[in-house]
């Protein structure tokens, strides 16, 4: 979920009115670290804070009283950064905040990704459950969805979805890529959770639907057929990850308000083709059609029970082994 400028949170929390966190230090990361990853400053128990890739994350934490240790989360932290820097290319921003409150529960909670803050920033507050081990924060998805919100300009109202479409889309994938997670969870969850994305009775394209399962699933269906148009158009040469680099070189990040035209124009430039835009007007103001079990046989994927099945002979498998391909394949 991302928000820009101030928000009310239900539990009474005034963003904008807020005392400053107390701090915790943060003990250093391991030192066994990818040589590529994205965080080059280790030194998180002196500086409260990691470099990604071309950009600053300062750490607080309002409390102290997490199952997890410092370390451990701001290894999550890193994990999430190095994700989304490779993805794009770069991290997003330039300085980022990240506020961890807690919770009385066991599990990541929430997640707030703010264009604007108080600190005259990008922030991000992350909802810890006291009780959330290293394991569940190594099976969490909400930090690298909120990470990803930085990447999108701030969008009008009526295109929420496209900022939730393409957090939820390029989460695992940018994931998948760095081998944080397996081909098989990906395509599994995405044959679970897009059919919450398909219109109903009533829809009217979703610029004007803007219900959770439009808003979220019906976003990254956008995106999963965005990327096999771009792939398709240019013999796995290009992919949606060259689109929103487009946007994002030019400038569109949370930090900025944009006419959701102007996000598909940077994104189509950067293919060459309208194809974002064109897409765009087949599903903003009319249902629009998505047979996903034809694009799943296509695809070459299937749900076997709880097993995932590929079939390599399938017309786009190469698309499908391309969209999860590993950080040192081809098209991402």
């Amino acid at each position: 979920m991302r928000w820009a400028g101030f928000v009310l949170f239900a539990s009474g929390f005034t963003l904008a009115n807020a005392k400053s966190p107390a701090i915790v230090n943060v003990p250093a990361l391991a030192a066994a670290q990818r040589p590529d990853a994205a965080v080059t400053d280790a030194s998180c128990a002196e500086s409260r804070s990691l470099n990604p890739s071309g950009g600053h994350i300062q750490l607080d934490f309002e409390a102290g009283d997490f199952a997890a240790s410092p370390a451990q989360i701001c290894a999550w932290v890193n994990r999430g950064a190095q994700a989304v820097s490779h993805y794009f290319g770069q991290f997003p921003v330039r300085d980022l905040r990240m506020v961890f409150r807690s919770a009385d529960s066991s599990v990541v909670e929430t997640g707030t990704t703010y264009g604007e803050s108080r600190y005259g920033k990008p922030l991000i507050v992350i909802v810890l459950g006291r009780g959330a081990t290293e394991a569940v924060l190594e099976r969490d998805w909400v930090m690298a969805h909120e990470l990803i919100h930085l990447a999108v300009p701030s969008l009008p109202e009526r295109n929420h979805w496209l900022e939730e479409g393409v957090a939820t889309y390029v989460e695992p994938i940018a994931r998948v890529q760095l081998g944080q997670l397996t081909a098989e969870r990906v395509w599994g969850d995405m044959i679970h959770g897009l059919p919450q994305g398909l219109p109903k009775a009533g829809d009217r394209g979703l610029d004007r639907t803007p219900t959770w399962g439009r808003t979220y699933w019906g976003g990254a269906l956008f995106c999963l057929l965005a990327d096999v148009e771009i792939r398709n158009r240019t013999h796995n040469q290009k992919s949606l990850r060259d689109a929103l680099r487009g946007v994002l070189k030019a400038g569109g990040t949370i930090e900025h308000d944009w006419p959701i035209e102007r996000v598909l124009a940077a994104g189509d430039a950067a293919l060459g083709e309208p194809i974002l835009t064109e897409l765009y007007r087949k599903m903003a103001t009319t249902p629009g059609t998505a047979e996903l079990d034809t694009l799943w046989q296509q695809l070459g994927v299937s749900l076997d029970g709880r097993t995932v099945r590929f079939v390599d002979q399938a017309p786009l498998a190469p698309i499908r082994n391309g969209i999860t391909a590993s950080a040192t394949g081809p098209a991402g």
